[in-house]
């Protein structure tokens, strides 16, 4: 397996001091110095409209697929909105996914954490994600499943996350690295 393997990280939220992002800190934190990561802005892509995927598209589109293009691997962080993942998020997919057939999410392992300030931890959203991307073939991490509540309580005033919190993000990012593993020796 080649290293440094590169991550592509994609956060739903685009609140600029979303507990998503500071989750999504914490996952690359607790990983082993072999991988990299890109945290991939999302907000700044149009709406995904067919007309506009011509020979020329938006240069937000191409940018973000030539990021998502190098990835060997990819995490989502993802709050729950209305039961749901948020709009941003599904865009992000539908524009890495398009045009037919040139799809830059196919074939890289992925993992899904989902918060939601409620006790559920983002269930809902969890699973509508992890049926798009078990359509744009993306090799998903089956365990643990994560799904974080109360996340407004996990991190302290400073927004560094508390230490049993911080510790459970090691134990989810030493199973992503294993999954990461067996898929990309495959």
């Amino acid at each position: 397996m080649k290293t440094p393997i590169h991550v592509a990280v994609l956060v739903g939220s685009l609140r600029k001091e979303a507990y998503s992002l500071k989750t999504a800190k914490a996952l690359i934190a607790a990983a082993p110095k072999e991988y990299t990561f890109d945290i991939v802005p999302i907000g700044q892509l149009p709406l995904y409209n067919e007309d506009l995927d011509t020979a020329e598209p938006p240069a937000t589109w191409a940018e973000f697929r030539k990021r998502i293009g190098k990835a060997d691997a990819l995490l989502f962080v993802t709050p729950e909105y209305n039961r749901s993942l948020p709009a941003a998020l599904k865009n992000a997919l539908d524009v890495g996914s398009r045009p037919y057939g040139q799809n830059m999410f196919s074939g890289k392992p992925g993992a899904v954490v989902s918060i939601s300030i409620g006790a559920i931890g983002g269930f809902g959203a969890n699973h509508h994600l992890r049926q798009s991307l078990v359509f744009l073939n993306v090799p998903l991490m089956q365990q643990p499943e994560v799904y974080i509540g109360e996340i407004q309580n996990r991190f302290t005033p400073e927004g560094q996350p508390q230490e049993a919190f911080s510790q459970y993000l090691g134990t989810v990012m030493q199973a992503c690295v294993q999954w990461v593993g067996t898929i990309l020796k495959k």
